[in-house]
């Protein structure tokens, strides 16, 4: 078994008071030596501790310790429940002062130079500035292009590298989508004239 069920003491001592498993499975389930379970049971360990409830917690089911008190050979087997951690971080607009809200268009040059992959919209998405800003970058005719002076974005704390990374892979995804497309494109031709 490679991972230990969360609070393993604190599991130990639900499973030494609710069940007849023997220490040795206990020990083997909760990653503890078989002393320290044994102790959980005389009292002298886990002193204080709350006993936690492996069923309700979705870490083992009510069969599993069935099966397990049964057979005292059999070990007991952790529940794999695959939890997605929602990170809600992406979902607030973070405030940007005054006194550095000229680092978007420096972070759009930037971004448009060292990682020219990029779709103007991804980089208007990642900086927070218009499309047609990010546009007017690229070509030259920018208000105020010749002051622009490129700065990494992610050191500006405008973004985090993760977010930079996630596009970057996307517009490798997309380029190599769009080349796939391109070779089947001549292929259909290739094959047209053929025929």
């Amino acid at each position: 078994m490679s991972n230990a069920p969360l609070m393993p003491m604190a599991t130990a001592l639900w499973l030494v008071e609710n069940t007849t498993l023997t220490f040795k499975q206990i020990a083997d389930f909760c990653k503890l030596h078989e002393v320290e379970v044994q102790g959980i049971a005389d009292g002298e360990v886990a002193k204080g501790i709350k006993a936690y409830n492996p069923i309700i917690s979705g870490q083992l089911s009510r069969e599993e310790i069935d099966l397990s008190s049964k057979d005292t050979n059999r070990a007991l087997e952790i529940k794999s429940s695959d939890i997605e951690i929602s990170n809600s971080e992406n979902k607030i607009k973070k405030y940007i002062p005054l006194s550095k809200r000229q680092d978007k268009p420096d972070s759009a040059l930037w971004l448009i130079k060292n990682h020219d992959i990029l779709k103007d919209s991804q980089i208007a998405r990642l900086v927070g500035i218009t499309k047609n800003s990010v546009s007017s970058i690229r070509n030259k005719s920018y208000w105020n292009y010749n002051n622009l002076n490129p700065k990494d974005p992610v050191a500006l704390n405008l973004f985090s590298q993760k977010d930079l990374v996630e596009a970057i892979e996307k517009a490798q995804r997309r380029i190599k989508r769009e080349k796939k497309q391109k070779e089947k494109l001549q292929q259909s031709k290739i094959i047209n004239n053929n025929v």
